[in-house]
């Protein structure tokens, strides 16, 4: 995953993340019911003042925090405001919203 995209999701920070959220194994921002490889968004190793560790979401999350992130980053884009299709992280944004459980 882009560190761009990383970025627009405001991941917590490491030193804040349980045990279970730094290797992966609950959502990074709800930790609700423990993932699997169908049910979590990787968002790749992170480093930290403490080492690497290993952030997944579930859709729901991943879904909603990247909608934030969309807002918050498509209008200070230039590439957006041109053209969105061109900019990889609106792109990668969108599509994990898409990705999401829809109501």
């Amino acid at each position: 995953m882009p560190s761009s995209v990383v970025a627009a999701l405001l991941l917590p920070a490491a030193a804040d993340a349980t045990e279970d959220q730094l290797r992966g194994a609950r959502c990074v921002w709800c930790e609700g019911g423990p993932l699997n490889a169908e049910t979590a968004v990787d968002l790749g190793e992170q480093k930290s003042p403490a080492g690497s560790w290993f952030p997944r979401a579930c859709q729901r999350c991943a879904a909603a925090w990247a909608h934030r992130g969309l807002f918050e980053h498509a209008p200070m884009c230039e590439q957006c405001t041109d053209d969105a299709a061109r900019c990889e992280t609106g792109r990668v944004l969108y599509r994990l919203i898409r990705q999401g459980p829809r109501p």
